[in-house]
């Protein structure tokens, strides 16, 4: 499986995500640095990393969504490439327009750093292939601005089409209706706030995740 990871200025998690894609592929990952215009030919996923990109200056996301790089990861998306944006590549997903909402501040107004549990929504992605739908996981989460919020017409439509992959089974940081990850409408585009890239022990949760990711997207 031919894997990218972008890279962005203030990015701190492209290096987990990089060390994770190799333990369940077994290749190396390309890094592609935001200011390059073109992705490598032939990918199988692409994956927006958590961080601080640009130092979340303006609003989380917003200038990362801007980048040169993004373009093409724009393109690639839209016409049904596989797509991973954990934490702030959540945010950068929501504010390229490729997923609907926005992530706001925590409503505690303070950094969340511990572990939550999820519940799985729907299945009809590769990225939950290997979940039933009521699954539980449980991935570590590290944000200040992971309140995800919509309009009623968004997550109605989020909901009536399946799109809702993960949700948090405790309150945690004020997310409308407990969400805690999303898919676009073909549920080739994941947007993830916990970050399953920082349990990659054996038999860890997120290696769980990663490895039924991998068998879905080769389905």
């Amino acid at each position: 499986m031919k894997t990218a990871v972008i890279v962005f200025p203030a990015s701190n998690c492209d290096r987990d995500a990089q060390v994770a894609l190799r333990q369940v592929t077994g290749q190396e990952p390309h890094m592609v640095w935001h200011a390059e215009s073109e992705l490598p030919e032939g990918l199988d996923l692409v994956v927006l990393p958590g961080g601080f990109a640009h130092g979340d200056y303006l609003r989380t996301g917003a200038i990362a969504a801007r980048a040169k790089i993004m373009d093409a990861v724009k393109k690639r998306a839209e016409s049904g490439g596989a797509t991973l944006g954990i934490c702030n590549g959540f945010q950068i997903l929501c504010e390229a327009g490729l997923l609907p909402g926005a992530l706001m501040s925590n409503t505690n107004q303070h950094f969340i750093s511990r572990e939550a549990t999820l519940r799985v929504g729907e299945t009809d992605s590769p990225y939950t292939k290997g979940y039933a739908a009521g699954d539980y996981t449980r991935f570590p989460v590290a944000h200040h601005d992971g309140n995800y919020q919509a309009s009623d017409e968004d997550l109605d439509r989020l909901e009536g089409e399946g799109r809702v992959a993960f949700r948090y089974v405790e309150p945690i940081n004020g997310s409308a209706r407990s969400i805690a990850g999303i898919t676009s409408a073909d549920g080739r585009t994941l947007g993830l706030m916990p970050h399953p890239e920082r349990d990659m022990a054996e038999g860890g949760r997120g290696r769980v995740f990663f490895e039924r990711m991998v068998e879905g997207l080769a389905a």
